[in-house]
């Protein structure tokens, strides 16, 4: 590592242990103050940023562009959802499959399910590139929520109210939102660090240059085809784990978690947040759920019902980053250079003169 990068990875790993200790820290902090609210809020961020990763996975790292993600997520809330359904009647899935609410058995079906819709769609997405990958994404995404939706064994469009949650063994409690906040935690943490070894790995290395020149990765011998439909599916499968915990905090589940404006706000927590960056979906996730849930009331506070259009002011923010921090809120914390504001932190040298950081002290 040269003299530029080691105070990069240094800076980089303490940022990354302090919001660390400071996601520790959160829940007893907060109901010592008697905000037991803001652990549950802080769940449901950590779940979508578990969500947004397994995009920044096939994304950030394999330049895939899928408009359909959320269907995934979707597909493993429902999971929860159906088995909850039949679980409550005694009836059978299929006549096949007895309803449950064990988590030990959920959540893996969720992943399960989910990596099983991902295989055949991303069999026949990856055979386009581009524009065409992003529509045939979005409408396979459509056609499973318009599935959903003709369900009226499970309500339909209304979509299934989750009155009681999954059960997991002890100390694991999902009905306490302590337990339940550090579960999601743990989750994140797994697979970001699954993905940090994933992205050194000969997969990683041979699905970025995939993403940076497919022709040439082939050409050396690699059949790319095969190393990304298992990163896609992969993310699949995660989403649908993200699907599953996020309809246990919501405790609802309906086709509207598939929808198309879903997935584009997952590409959004992944843009803000710094596209192929390790922490950048969760703090893309943070900022765009902050957002979400403290803006309309504020702008309430200024003039009653502009809160009802918060997104017109979404939008300028998003401009900003993008145009003064084109690696996300990650790229900032790295001082990785790239946007506007490096330029005014870091202005370009005079012509015939080294950058600052190689000249010679005096």
């Amino acid at each position: 590592m040269d003299d530029a990068g080691a105070p990069t990875a240094r800076r980089r790993r303490v940022v990354h242990g302090v919001l660390l200790a400071l996601l520790l820290l959160l829940p007893p902090a907060a109901m010592a103050l008697g905000e037991p609210f803001y652990v549950s809020l802080a769940t449901r961020i950590l779940i979508m940023a578990l969500a947004a990763a397994s995009l920044n996975l096939i994304l950030g790292f394999g330049g895939m562009v899928s408009f359909g993600h959320a269907a995934f997520v979707g597909i493993g809330g429902y999971v929860v959802g159906i088995a909850f359904v039949h679980a409550g009647d005694g009836s059978a899935f299929l006549g096949l499959l007895p309803g449950t609410t064990n988590g030990l058995v959920l959540l893996p079906l969720a992943m399960l399910v989910a990596g099983l819709i991902a295989l055949p769609i991303g069999a026949v997405c990856l055979r386009t590139t581009g524009i065409s990958f992003i529509m045939i994404t979005l409408a396979f995404a459509q056609m499973l929520f318009y599935l959903l939706v003709s369900l009226r064994r499970y309500n339909g469009q209304d979509g299934i109210a989750v009155w009681q949650r999954s059960s997991l063994p002890w100390p694991i409690d999902l009905n306490d939102r302590v337990s339940f906040y550090y579960l999601a935690l743990a989750v994140l943490v797994a697979f970001l660090a699954l993905t940090h070894r994933l992205v050194g790995s000969r997969f990683g290395r041979v699905l970025r240059a995939a993403k940076d020149n497919e022709r040439r990765a082939r050409a050396l011998g690699f059949h790319t085809y095969r190393y990304k439909l298992v990163a896609f599916v992969l993310a699949g499968a995660v989403a649908g784990l993200a699907g599953a915990l996020f309809a246990n905090a919501t405790g609802f589940v309906g086709p509207s978690y598939l929808r198309w404006d879903r997935s584009g706000d997952l590409i959004v927590m992944v843009v803000i947040g710094g596209i192929g960056t390790l922490a950048g979906p969760a703090l893309g996730a943070t900022l765009l759920m902050l957002l979400e849930e403290f803006m309309p009331e504020a702008l309430d506070g200024l003039v009653p019902g502009l809160g009802e259009h918060w997104k017109i002011f979404l939008g300028p923010i998003l401009i900003l980053i993008v145009l003064y921090a084109r690696r996300g809120l990650a790229g900032l914390i790295d001082g990785v250079p790239g946007g506007a504001l490096w330029r005014h932190l870091r202005p370009e040298p005079e012509p015939g003169k080294p950058p600052r950081r190689w000249r010679k002290r005096r």
